[in-house]
């Protein structure tokens, strides 16, 4: 049984951003680590053509349930705040990932932006150094045409492999650090992608799993057949995916206009479970529990985010935002949630093992 140790609620300094760029209806703009020293974590938030890292606190404290079990944030401190200054994007920023470079001990921080400009720079896990630019590439047509939703992800089992995806072009670009390896093509507008962790009797690093419109589809990279693509999911036409994770056993959960969750066996590319109306309005972002992954967390468009456990469709706990969300994630090794909203604040959830 998960439950949460904290929620903490910052405010971003007006110094340092007045008006927050609205982006897209993804919130794919915030990225977060957990330091070596646990009571503090750094959030990056992407507004504009900028990035800004800002360091909270996270002591642990009680936490304060109101009615229905809704979560109530603690006030807690943004102790520094800064501009990064490698990240020299020309359009708006789309998406942020941040990802555990192995055993190379630093972080690696992606972003792209809506004309699929690519930038990938090297950060230090304690999170005082972010003055190494790794790499920057741009889209085979050099970003022409009109600018869109792009987003990205990272192979866990090959570090410098990134996917960019850009909506209106239809088209996800695979690099090898700044070496553009292949096009695939979708059929619609891609709303989301990401690397499966892991793949039964293969290599999870190298499929990719994406929506576009109202279907999941399943690409491998290691192969060309059908332009890589070995599975294609449909679901219910008019109602739009807006986001895909996997988790650690392999499942895959999609989640969109429908506001249904929907699970999928691997094996079979069946559902192991459907959650019906689980959330009050679209979902905009989904990642399974690291703890357990029979637990997923579901972020909706209506500010509310909620941990559950999908077998049972049975709601753990959750908590609001205070405005619509600009950016949400979850670290990549452990159940602490960031989400910021358009009012400026910044909200943090410690999730533990009960």
């Amino acid at each position: 049984m998960l439950e949460a140790k904290s929620l903490k609620k910052a405010v971003v300094p007006s110094t340092l951003i007045q008006d927050p760029s609205p982006g897209s209806l993804q919130s794919t703009r915030l990225a977060l680590h957990v330091s070596e020293d646990p009571r503090f974590c750094f959030v990056y938030i992407a507004s504009g053509c900028d990035i800004f890292k800002l360091q909270i606190t996270l002591e642990e404290s009680s936490v304060c349930k109101g009615k229905e079990g809704l979560l109530i944030p603690e006030q807690t401190e943004v102790i520094d705040s800064s501009l990064l200054n490698l990240c020299p994007h020309r359009s708006e920023i789309q998406s942020i990932v941040l990802a555990e470079a192995g055993s190379h001990g630093y972080l690696t921080l992606g972003s792209v932006d809506s004309y699929g400009h690519l930038i990938v720079s090297k950060l230090d896990t304690s999170g005082t150094d972010v003055d190494r630019l790794a790499y920057s590439v741009s889209p085979n047509d050099c970003g022409i045409g009109e600018g869109c939703w792009s987003g990205l992800s990272f192979s866990p089992s090959q570090c410098f492999m990134a996917a960019v995806a850009r909506s209106f072009c239809k088209t996800i670009d695979i690099y090898d650090q700044d070496m553009h390896i292949r096009t695939l093509r979708m059929l619609w507008c891609p709303t989301s992608l990401n690397f499966m962790q892991t793949m039964v009797g293969g290599d999870g690093g190298s499929i990719l799993a994406v929506t576009e419109g109202c279907q999941l589809t399943i690409w491998d990279l290691r192969t060309n057949e059908n332009g890589g693509c070995i599975h294609r999911i449909c679901g219910s036409p008019g109602d739009i995916y807006y986001s895909v994770c996997s988790s650690s056993t392999g499942n895959v959960a999609v989640g969109g206009a429908d506001r249904t969750l929907t699970i999928y066996d691997p094996r079979r590319w069946s559902a192991l479970s459907r959650w019906v109306h689980c959330s009050k309005y679209e979902i905009t972002g989904l990642a399974f529990s690291t703890i357990d992954p029979n637990y997923i967390y579901v972020q909706g468009v209506d500010y509310e985010v909620f941990c559950g456990q999908w077998k049972e469709s049975n709601k753990l706990f959750s908590f609001r935002g205070d405005s619509n969300w600009l950016g949400f994630n979850k670290c990549s090794n452990m159940d602490v949630l960031g989400g910021w909203s358009d009012s400026g604040s910044i909200f943090i959830t410690d999730v533990g093992g009960g």
